[in-house]
């Protein structure tokens, strides 16, 4: 076992100082940064009637996703052009602010959603910077032959997050109070650029692999995504996936007037999905260099994640409904890993940034323009049909992206290419 620790091949990416200092920055970050997800949308299904709550709850996905689609091509452009580390620690401090001046807000008692709405939108638009920045700086971290591992190392982080996030939220919102749960988030921005701070011996990035912020530049990233059809088509399915069944904006309705378990119950179903995903997540790190038939993986587990929500729409049983979450989040796992490895892998570090800055426009885009539909379905039809609705058409969605790329469904590898 080396000095550090980590001598298994599994986790062979955490020998490096740098890597290991923003995983571990980031795993502190992230948990807070996915309790406030689950925490806004309580506070905001507090604020309005019962019958309203479904539209209010979708605007929160909207208000996030405007900055997402305004921003992320400009983004991926200065993370391709500028220093990555001092990009994120831009980033995370405005971030950091946006959580901390929710908590005043929440302090203060006010009832205004508008402020809601804007603390959340300047959020997004702060992330939707540093995702770029973020995602293109690990493969500057790890040696190639350890990029695949430090990606599958990232999503057992960001499960891990996603599961004691939701988790501490809802504890933190039957406890302390909403307000505590949005300052707890800001203060943990400072791991990250703490992280940031510590790192050293960086290696220079080798000629052409900066561009210009310019026009031209960022039609570049486009055409390299959308003249990929492997990463292009992924790209599509993820989209289509989470728009249509992203049901985690109606979670509130489903835990107050549904399955009746209050807050508490709210913050384990909000956990569910990551519960499935960390675990799978942990299997995934040994398992993605192994699997051949990576097209069809793909396919499989996206079936599976329209099914799984399907089941859960129809389910009145709170550890029946718990299960169908937490398989929503073992398929987009194993989905999500083999998405990014494919992406990481074929993508040249000039083009890191503005391939990520589509992608984001796809993988944050579907989930919020999804929050977005599920609550105009709700209010019309009820969360009931708007989830089971949304499964459907996450299936429907499958079929289309399958049958326009064949090179996806036979896509496959060599063992342990």
């Amino acid at each position: 076992m080396s000095e550090t620790g980590f001598g298994s091949s599994s986790f062979v990416a955490l020998t490096h100082r740098n890597f290991r200092l923003l995983w571990t920055g980031q795993l502190v970050s992230m948990a807070g940064s996915m309790m406030q997800n689950a925490v806004i949308l309580w506070h905001v299904s507090r604020l309005v009637p019962a019958e309203q709550r479904g539209l209010a709850l979708g605007m929160v996905g909207l208000v996030k996703v405007v900055p997402i689609v305004g921003f992320s091509i400009v983004s991926g452009v200065v993370a391709d052009a500028l220093d990555r580390r001092r990009l994120m620690l831009i980033t995370q401090t405005g971030m950091a602010a946006a959580a901390a001046a929710l908590a005043m807000l929440a302090f203060s008692g006010s009832r205004s959603l508008w402020l809601i709405y804007v603390l959340a939108a300047l959020s997004s638009a702060f992330g939707s910077f540093d995702g770029p920045a973020r995602q293109s700086l690990i493969p500057n971290l790890v040696p190639r032959q350890h990029l695949a591992n430090a990606i599958s190392l990232n999503s057992m982080m960001f499960q891990i997050a996603s599961v004691l996030g939701p988790a501490l939220g809802g504890l933190v919102i039957a406890g302390p109070g909403i307000g505590w749960a949005y300052a707890l988030n800001a203060a943990s921005f400072l791991c990250v650029i703490g992280a940031i701070l510590l790192m050293r011996d960086l290696p220079p990035r080798g000629p052409g692999a900066t561009s210009e912020i310019s026009l031209r530049a960022a039609i570049e990233g486009f055409r390299f995504v959308f003249r990929t059809p492997l990463i292009r088509s992924t790209m599509l399915l993820d989209f289509f996936a989470t728009f249509f069944a992203s049901a985690s904006a109606l979670l509130p309705i489903f835990a107050q007037d549904i399955l009746k378990v209050g807050a508490r119950g709210y913050g384990l179903l909000s956990a569910a999905p990551s519960v499935g995903a960390a675990i799978t997540s942990l299997a995934m790190v040994p398992l993605a260099e192994r699997l051949e038939r990576r097209g069809a993986v793909v396919l499989w587990s996206v079936l599976g994640y329209g099914l799984a929500t399907i089941a859960f729409g129809l389910s009145h049983v709170f550890w029946l409904t718990f299960a169908c979450l937490a398989l929503t989040g073992v398929t987009d796992t194993v989905s999500m890993v083999i998405r990014n490895v494919i992406r990481q892998m074929n993508t040249p570090d000039s083009m890191r940034g503005r391939m990520t800055s589509v992608n984001m426009i796809f993988f944050m885009g579907g989930p919020q323009l999804g929050e977005l539909e599920a609550g105009l379905v709700a209010h019309g039809w009820g969360a009931i049909a708007s989830v089971v609705s949304g499964g459907l058409g996450c299936v429907l969605a499958l079929a289309w992206v399958a049958w326009q790329t064949p090179s996806l469904r036979v896509y496959r590898v060599a063992r342990g290419s």
